[in-house]
């Protein structure tokens, strides 16, 4: 069954009571903002009455009691969208397209970092191999020089083909909805904002080390999609069923060392829980202002 909008109003329009009202009559709807406008979606069969019932209750009806001269059918449900295909949705987002290209492309140039020459250039640290031993330039020394870079270019190093996809495809997942909803600029700026206090995080915990990854960018994504969803409700960012309890379980076994006595390396669990940790807070910003758009 197809979804259709029945209702294109300016923000400024108070449509929770009327959302209450179809609550109450159990319709299926879904409200979306688009740009300075929100749209009120129901199932097709049921267009006609809803906007009759919008003429007549624009504001709901406050005794809790709907007149009208026949029951509302119950709505089917809506028929399941179908996902568009990989290449679909890279052309379709095409700032994540480019992060996910730009990791590509530094993943063939260090060689997933067996190429020492390069990768000594996107680390955190700069450093040098003598003999066994690896020696750390200070942050400091390295900043003075002029090479800002180092603050965010860790979040493109990867160390293995699977290291890579996973990140890869779980970008993909998140920063298309991220893009979708909110716009390409904002996306690229989390990025940057995740990767910086990730890649801070790592080294302030841990300290000099050789570490990189977009996972802690992903966690980043995910408290942000999460709670901007849980204060601003829209399709765009309802995540599959159990995809956050997922990825906070995998932090937690990540944090206890189990996943490394699995055989996966060394985490970087502080990383993970620095962008998770700003992430929900720019969520928590972010879905605050676009409520109090919606409501205004």
């Amino acid at each position: 069954m197809n979804v259709v909008q029945v209702l294109r109003l300016p923000l400024n329009i108070d449509l929770s009571g009327f959302v209450e009202m179809l609550q109450r009559l159990q319709v299926w709807h879904r409200v979306s903002v688009e740009g300075d406008e929100q749209v009120l979606w129901v199932a097709e069969p049921m267009a006609e009455q809803i906007r009759t019932l919008y003429q007549h209750y624009p504001e709901g009806d406050p005794n809790g009691e709907v007149q009208r001269a026949e029951p509302l059918p119950p709505a089917p449900a809506p028929a399941r969208p179908s996902r568009p295909g990989f290449v679909e949705q890279l052309r379709n987002s095409k700032a994540t397209a480019a992060v996910l290209l730009l990791s590509v492309v530094v993943a063939v140039v260090t060689g997933l970092g067996d190429n020492l020459a390069s990768l000594r250039w996107l680390t955190f640290l700069d450093f040098h191999v003598n003999g066994d031993f690896i020696y750390f330039t200070p942050l400091d020394v390295s900043l003075q020089a002029g090479q800002w870079w180092r603050l965010i270019t860790p979040m493109l190093v990867h160390f293995s083909i699977l290291h890579l996809a996973m990140n890869g495809l779980w970008y993909l997942e998140l920063g298309r909805r991220v893009e979708q909803r909110q716009g390409r600029w904002v996306l690229l700026g989390l990025t940057l904002l995740f990767g910086l206090v990730s890649n801070a995080a790592q080294y302030l915990f841990e300290g000099a080390s050789l570490f990189g990854g977009l996972s802690g960018v992903l966690y980043g994504l995910l408290g942000h999609v999460w709670l901007y969803q849980w204060l601003a409700p829209d399709a765009t960012f309802r995540l599959p069923r159990g995809t956050v309890a997922m990825m906070l379980i995998w932090l937690l076994l990540c944090l206890t060392g189990f996943i490394t006595l699995l055989g996966f390396g060394q985490i970087a669990n502080a990383a993970h829980v620095g962008g998770l940790l700003v992430g929900c807070l720019s969520g928590l910003l972010g879905g605050a202002l676009a409520r109090r758009k919606l409501t205004a």
